[in-house]
């Protein structure tokens, strides 16, 4: 790794995947947990919205300068507050919750649509895209339905919203609705203007007076199929809808513009169109988990686009046959910004946690603070849900794994204040869990324990309060070690695989709960997380 910095801001550091420092980039430019992004531009500003299901605070929102380099802002919701299941004391939320949505800006206001497919469709607005944000606003009580987009018509006075409708005969429809110019209501059922399977995530743009909509939709089994072993039969590729006549309603011409390939054999598709500066045009879309191992989740890569007789094609088209590919290595679209990278260390200074940092469902707030011993976390132990275990104890805080390559994150701990019955430690989550951490006995000793997304297995006393914990992965291989004096650690548990599951990659964060009593608690000093990517943040 190497650091570059530039007049603009502080070094960062360079690494296999983003900015390289030397006025070129590597997809993915953010290669994390970040799915079903929307991405809008304010003057020389771009704004990401990602989703995350059960994960509390919701809807992060993260800034970038040259859409290479992003940084996390904060978030939307500050709860899931709409549906008990995710509170802290039922944790019935996993899959649900904030799933792909909309970001947008209109008259000096910021907005943003998400729909709870167990709930309904739910949109809050803002001044400042750093909040506060309003309470959710309910738009439509109905389940099943996913993937908003919006627009307003100026010049028609007209506010428009694009809903996948679930399945139907020829499959998924996309129905236009017309909504209030306020952005708060659905004034119609809306109109199907596409059927295809699977299609979703459309958005909508007008350009040089004619509107196109990007969605992405499956063909199967798929005529482009890579020769690899873990390339699915299927492809979600991007489609463009152009609007024939000056109608959002169509009728509509169709082309595919994206698909996966030039070494890429996951799905590529459902992003967000992008100009930088100088009028050159740039797609923002995710790899899908349509491969056996998709352990850090849904990347995000940047694309170039060419416009070729009123169509956009993004990427390359590598074989020639009008269809574009992922780029790998390409030049920024905008120079002179430093290198940078959504947060990931913490020493627990603040007064507020970091944006970096989520809970699984809505926390507990009596049992955690970053004020009750100054410069460090504090997790409070409460007894899981039922019989739930880790899955159902509350108050477990977890940020992304970044990257694919090589990963250690270590933690540093003070255990003087755990109680009996208490467990608490360091987790990897995602599709399976797995923990390093103490368990305390009835007569107050302690002892290391390992865990894989079960029983756990009894280690050495631990004969100190203050303990270090680690982790590391090579690929999807992973492991935990601990010392006692911070400069020697010892393996201990097997090592295992990362998963995907529950729409979620791997995560990595703390622990801490009593499995009989609401007693205990664990003290956490720092977080450092050293992985192949870039690191560093622009003052």
């Amino acid at each position: 790794m190497s650091m570059q910095g530039t007049e603009n801001g502080p070094a960062g550091t360079t690494g296999s995947w983003g900015d390289q420092g030397d006025g070129t980039y590597r997809n993915p430019i953010l290669n994390a947990d970040y799915p079903d992004v929307d991405v809008e531009q304010v003057g020389g500003t771009y704004y990401m919205i990602s989703s995350k299901q059960h994960m509390s605070p919701g809807m992060v929102i993260l800034e970038s300068r040259d859409m290479v380099n992003w940084r996390a802002l904060g978030h939307v919701w500050p709860r899931l507050c709409w549906d008990r299941k995710y509170d802290w004391d039922r944790m019935d939320g996993y899959k649900f919750g904030v799933w792909a949505g909309d970001l947008a800006y209109h008259d000096g206001r910021w907005y943003c649509y998400q729909i709870d497919t167990t709930t309904g469709l739910y949109m809050s607005s803002a001044e400042d895209i750093r909040g506060p944000w309003t309470e959710p606003h309910r738009m439509l009580e109905k389940s099943g339905w996913t993937d908003p987009g919006v627009a307003w018509d100026d010049e028609a006075g007209e506010a428009y919203m694009v809903c996948n409708f679930g399945r139907g005969e020829g499959g998924n429809e996309i129905r236009l609705f017309r909504m209030s110019r306020d952005g708060r209501d659905l004034l119609d059922g809306g109109a199907v203007i596409h059927r295809g399977l699977g299609a979703e995530a459309a958005k909508i743009y007008r350009i040089e007076g004619r509107w196109y909509i990007f969605l992405a939709q499956w063909y199967r089994p798929d005529p482009h199929r890579p020769d690899h072993p873990e390339a699915d039969t299927g492809d979600r590729k991007q489609l463009v809808l152009r609007s024939a006549s000056n109608s959002l309603y169509g009728p509509f011409e169709h082309r595919v513009v994206l698909q996966r390939g030039n070494g890429v054999i996951r799905s590529c598709s459902q992003g967000a169109l992008l100009q930088a500066p100088n009028g050159s045009w740039w797609y923002m879309h995710q790899l899908i988990q349509n491969v056996p191992t998709p352990f850090q989740g849904r990347p995000q890569m940047l694309e170039p686009v060419a416009w070729v007789d009123g169509w956009p094609v993004i990427g390359k088209d590598v074989d020639g046959d009008g269809i574009g590919e992922p780029v790998l290595h390409f030049r920024k679209p905008v120079d002179g910004f430093p290198v940078c990278a959504p947060a990931t260390d913490d020493d627990f200074d603040g007064d507020v946690l970091a944006p970096q940092w989520e809970w699984n469902h809505n926390p507990r707030d009596s049992h955690w603070s970053l004020m009750e011993r100054p410069g460090w976390l504090r997790l409070r132990a409460g007894v899981p849900v039922g019989e739930g275990g880790f899955w159902k104890a509350c108050n477990t805080l977890s940020q992304r794994m970044m990257g694919t390559g090589k990963g250690t994150a270590v933690a540093r701990f003070d255990l003087d204040g755990m109680a009996p019955g208490q467990c608490a430690g360091l987790v990897r989550f995602g599709g399976v869990f797995h923990l390093l951490g103490v368990r305390v006995g009835e007569d107050g000793s302690k002892r290391l324990f390992f865990s894989a997304n079960g029983e756990p297995a009894m280690g050495p006393a631990v004969p100190v309060d203050a303990l270090w914990l680690r982790t590391g992965n090579v690929g999807n291989r992973a492991d935990f070690s601990y010392s006692f004096d911070g400069r020697h650690f010892e393996p201990f548990g097997s090592a295992f695989a990362l998963a995907f599951g529950m729409w979620t990659g791997d995560r990595i964060g703390f622990f801490c709960w009593n499995d009989r009593r609401e007693a205990g608690h664990l003290d956490v000093d720092w977080f450092r997380y050293d992985y192949d990517g870039p690191k560093g943040s622009p003052a």
